[in-house]
């Protein structure tokens, strides 16, 4: 077993407002923090990695394939390999969540 303890992992600013935290990361999986700023977007990108996530507080918005999902507290998602996505904070509050990839992803192409 490995312990990934949060004071040993580092947090980026992904683009405006959008942080991320590498977490623990295995051979064939990762978990990654993110903090979304109210007024925050991830712009929309693809990956080759299965997603799956956990909001612990706020609420934002997904745009898959044209269609709107709001997500809040408690509520999980899957993005699937490949489908392009994008996320905005529109509320007042922080998000703040928990987000799992298959494979491993490290910090994500976009943040440049």
């Amino acid at each position: 077993m490995e312990e990934v303890p949060q004071a040993a992992c580092e947090t980026v600013e992904a683009v405006d407002g959008v942080h991320l935290t590498q977490m623990a990361v295995g051979e064939r999986m990762s978990v990654q923090q993110f903090h979304i700023e109210p007024g925050a977007a991830v712009p929309e990108h693809s990956h080759r990695h299965e997603q799956v996530g956990y909001v612990v507080k706020g609420t934002f918005t997904f745009y898959v394939n044209g269609e709107e999902y709001v997500i809040g507290p408690g509520d999980s998602y899957v993005v699937p390999s490949g489908e392009p996505h994008e996320a905005r904070n529109d509320g007042e509050e922080p998000v703040r969540g928990i987000d799992v990839f298959s494979p491993p992803r490290t910090n994500p192409d976009w943040q440049d």
